[in-house]
């Protein structure tokens, strides 16, 4: 921290010529110009330049080396021949595997060795520790020459001040949810002055965080578009701060905080904290009823358009996420889906010839469960082991490649080959091999069209397959606004006064999108066990988006079995195998069997911090356990 802190003096006029499109007007400078502090900030045009730059401090946690980890929980497994990728460290109890030092590859998103913050376009360089402390600064040089913006209106007066206070509270937010309370850096500082900052509990450092995140939901617009500076981008302002986003992290920030471990860091209660909780009911009540009313550009979409949230195929690398996205950062280098990410979910050597592979754990997939709405485990569920493909939840099908599912269209060469047109994902099956193919019995599909094999070539530059993964989309808000509801208010049918649904309707506006029954009735009877159904949703619904990790954590589910657990599904194929409906096939010794267990303590709730920047004066201590 001491050197992205303290030692960054001062921040310039951008002058990188950025991929991020809607910027270009405000980033007209030459390569290597620089100007004057009052030159810098005097124009709307000017301080917007130096703005933008903080977008491209956001990391693309999904694409951001050449296969990527970004699911921690019991979600996910990679294969037995890596493990320098921080899931295989969390999995071994090494929560330093977060930090470059420990990663000889460099592969993780959090930390990277870099000489220097360079905010250009190589998402190889993007880690959020540096890029933080580098926009936590950068936000703060700028809020404190706000005066100098002399030829502005008051609506680009605005908007400047409000991007900059997003952006504080965002990466304060992103550091404290791994590592707990911290500093909230509100100026910036200069080498000259011995750092006292003590750290602050979750909950004070949430509330600093709050006052930036409500603020700059008041200052900025909805939509751009609707703006008159917005105008002169007109229909590139999709990735731009607006009220929305704002409003949607303030609401997230109100939860994290009133989430158990946060409480429990803050307070010593390991409950939920009900005031923050109903603070966060009441901002994504506000959200909600903006976008209910049609008053934004946001809308959950079509379940047949569902795979758009998470990647486009055949449309000129265009951006996924269509109107349910919220927050986005920058896509770097979108051809980079083809060669990384769209490769590690298929077994090498049948499908890619890539080592490294992540398959979805049998227990996680065991969340979605069936079209009526209950879970697995639930006696009238109807769930089959002979049959066990049948009757799933719409998501199953469209996230989960499973056995029997066609996996390749066209023609596969050499002849021999012809058995990997479907999975074999039975036990001794051809995609179930240890060391490149799925360990657990199934494959995930979310973010891959099904032709992203070698043989159809779904995955090649001219297919433009283009992943992008946001960080917070309409979907999460709905399921954040029920959990905050029903824990503020005690009640599965607790809601706040200014939005007309409840937590129980939040969630049920998840399901019918899907085509999943609403929550049954034997769920709505208490808190308690309401949670586990909205649990199962988020887990089902938010699947390996990079959720799952903070969520076990924030609700103390980490260490916990059956959360410490991941495991396979063996079973036979009976004969009389259908290819034409494989969620029809019968199958044989069904059993479920663990692969691996977590070995993880109270510690483990949070990362650890860094020993350089602990060891930099007494009053910012190490993590508990580190």
């Amino acid at each position: 921290m001491k050197k992205y802190i303290q030692s960054i003096l001062w921040v310039g006029i951008i002058s990188l010529a950025f991929s991020f499109t809607a910027c270009d007007d405000y980033l007209d400078k030459e390569v290597d110009s620089s100007v004057s502090p009052e030159e810098a900030f005097k124009n709307f045009n000017n301080f917007q330049g130096y703005t933008e730059e903080l977008y491209h401090c956001i990391p693309d946690f999904a694409k951001g080396y050449w296969t990527n980890s970004f699911n921690w929980g019991e979600d996910e497994i990679t294969t037995t021949s890596i493990d320098y990728h921080f899931i295989s460290k969390i999995d071994n109890g090494d929560f330093w595997g977060w930090q470059s030092r420990y990663d000889g590859w460099n592969s993780g998103w959090l930390d990277r060795r870099n000489s220097e913050v360079n905010t250009n376009a190589d998402r190889l360089n993007k880690a959020l520790w540096a890029f933080g402390w580098y926009g936590i600064r950068k936000a703060n040089i700028g809020l404190e020459n706000l005066d100098k913006l002399t030829e502005a209106t008051d609506e680009e007066k605005r908007l400047i001040k409000g991007q900059l206070l997003f952006f504080r509270g965002w990466f304060h937010f992103q550091f404290m949810q791994y590592f707990g309370g911290l500093p909230y850096i509100d100026k910036s500082l200069s080498t000259e002055n011995k750092l006292t900052l003590p750290r602050l509990s979750y909950q004070e450092t949430a509330d600093r965080a709050a006052q930036d995140f409500r603020e700059a939901a008041d200052l900025l617009p909805i939509d751009w578009d609707n703006t008159t500076a917005g105008k002169r981008t007109l229909g590139k302002n999709q990735l731009r701060i607006n009220k929305i986003m704002a409003l949607g992290y303030l609401g997230k920030n109100y939860l994290w905080a009133g989430s158990p471990l946060m409480n429990s860091e803050s307070t010593g209660n390991k409950t939920y904290n009900q005031e923050y909780c109903k603070k966060a009911a009441t901002v994504f009540a506000e959200l909600l009823t903006l976008v209910e009313s049609g008053k934004t550009q946001y809308a959950l979409v079509d379940f047949s358009k569902y795979s758009n949230l998470f990647y486009t195929n055949g449309q000129s690398w265009k951006m996924p996420g269509e109107t349910e996205a919220i927050f986005r950062g920058p896509s770097y280098e979108p051809n980079s889906s083809n060669w990384g990410l769209s490769k590690q979910y298929q077994p090498g050597g049948i499908l890619v010839d890539e080592n490294a592979k992540f398959a979805p754990t049998a227990n996680y997939v065991n969340y979605y469960g069936m079209a009526n709405g209950l879970p697995l485990t639930d006696s009238e569920a109807g769930f089959d082991k002979e049959h066990p493909w049948r009757g799933r939840d719409p998501r199953f099908y469209h996230d989960i490649v499973y056995d029997g599912v066609k996996c390749v269209e066209g023609t596969i060469n050499p002849a021999e080959n012809e058995k990997d047109r479907y999975a074999n994902l039975y036990t001794g099956g051809s995609y179930r091999d240890i060391r490149s193919g799925s360990r657990t019995g199934y494959l995930l599909y979310k973010f891959i069209p099904i032709r992203a094999n070698k043989y159809d070539d779904g995955y090649g530059w001219g297919s433009s397959n283009h992943i992008h993964i946001s960080w917070m989309r309409l979907a999460d808000i709905y399921l954040m606004y029920a959990e905050a509801a029903a824990n503020g208010y005690n009640s599965p049918q607790g809601q706040d006064a200014n939005f007309d649904k409840s937590a129980i309707d939040a969630v049920n506006v998840i399901r019918k999108r899907a085509g999943v029954d609403p929550v049954h009735s034997k769920y709505l009877g208490s808190v308690t066990s309401f949670m586990k159904e909205l649990q199962r949703e988020r887990a089902v619904e938010l699947a390996y988006e990079g959720h799952r990790f903070n969520d076990l954590r924030r609700w103390l589910l980490l260490t916990e079995q059956p959360y410490t657990l991941k495991t396979s599904q063996e079973f036979d194929r009976a004969p009389g195998f259908n290819a034409n409906k494989p969620e029809d096939n019968r199958v044989l010794n069904f059993k479920e069997t663990v692969i691996l267990e977590r070995q993880l303590s109270s510690k483990h709730y949070w990362l650890p911090l860094k020993n350089v920047d602990v060891h930099m004066y007494l009053e910012f201590p190490q993590n508990p356990g580190w």
